[in-house]
């Protein structure tokens, strides 16, 4: 169910946003370097100052471009940031890939915030995340767990949609205002199919030759042997017109068939193996 203060302005969600976060003792963010993750950021560096430090958790889960594009952020926006090793690996439930394998991520990140607490941030600091009201009708397990460790997230409550955050992040002068959506390498294999260290190190091989030829949104999804691509459908025609050096690159990265999908980039495309088959 949305917040009713989905209805507002965004100029009142962004009021909203302003009046909460002011009554926070001071914000431990969780931090990823995504759109949702750096605008939270932004909106608590601007109400609390220095009340306010952004947390990435880094792990064979995060491509290395990313984990420097969070920490160039954080330099950008004059906040103390710290990276924490976590081992969702070591956890069962997550190796398994099963359909709730974000709730065992994120309860690796909030359980290791509070192991180091003492060392990132004062006791009673809350600890925030970037959900966003698009969330809420997806499968996102990851909110399970932020809601049995206290975790707040004021964008829902101050109605934000990607749409209000991508226009705050305009605003604001954010360079990710039109950075394409990102999720954790894990989200690339199957439901089901075990994950672990050497899977994601071939994944992100993969994408880092999508990355390096310039393209600006896309998934390389695994299927052991196999690397289906999707790419932004505006970017198809380069796509296919790369085809020969995507498939040997890919071939080079570790995959033995290298499939491009012609429907491109879909947001959450591995979500549609935990519903009914189609008749």
């Amino acid at each position: 169910m949305l917040p009713a203060t989905a209805a507002l302005s965004l100029p009142e969600k962004c009021a909203t946003l302003r009046a909460n976060l002011l009554r926070l003792p001071g914000a431990v963010v969780a931090f990823s370097g995504g759109v949702d993750s750096t605008a939270l950021l932004h909106a608590c560096r601007e109400a609390l100052g220095d009340r306010c430090v952004a947390v990435t958790a880094d792990s064979p889960s995060l491509p290395r471009a990313e984990l420097a594009e969070a920490c160039a952020l954080a330099r950008d926006l004059a906040v103390r940031h710290v990276v924490v090793p976590t081992h969702e690996l070591e956890r069962p439930g997550y190796q398994a890939n099963a359909g709730d394998r974000c709730y065992f991520c994120k309860k690796e990140l909030f359980v290791t915030v509070a192991q180091r607490r003492a060392e990132i941030a004062p006791a009673d600091w809350v600890v925030v995340y970037g959900a966003i009201t698009d969330d809420l009708g997806d499968h996102r397990p990851g909110q399970r767990a932020a809601a049995e460790h206290g975790v707040q997230a004021p964008l829902v409550d101050a109605g934000f949609a990607k749409t209000d955050v991508r226009a705050y992040s305009r605003t604001h002068g954010l360079r990710t205002a039109e950075k394409a959506s990102f999720a954790c390498l894990s989200s690339r294999v199957p439901y089901g199919t075990k994950i672990d260290a050497a899977v994601l190190a071939r994944i992100e091989a993969a994408e880092t030759v999508l990355r390096e030829l310039g393209f600006r949104q896309f998934r390389v999804r695994h299927h052991d042997a196999l690397a289906r691509i999707e790419v932004g459908s505006d970017e198809l025609p380069r796509a296919f017109e790369l085809r020969l050096q995507l498939g040997q690159r890919l071939r080079a990265a570790g995959y033995t068939f290298v499939a491009l999908d012609v429907f491109g980039y879909r947001h959450g495309a591995m979500n549609d193996l935990l519903l009914e088959p189609r008749p």
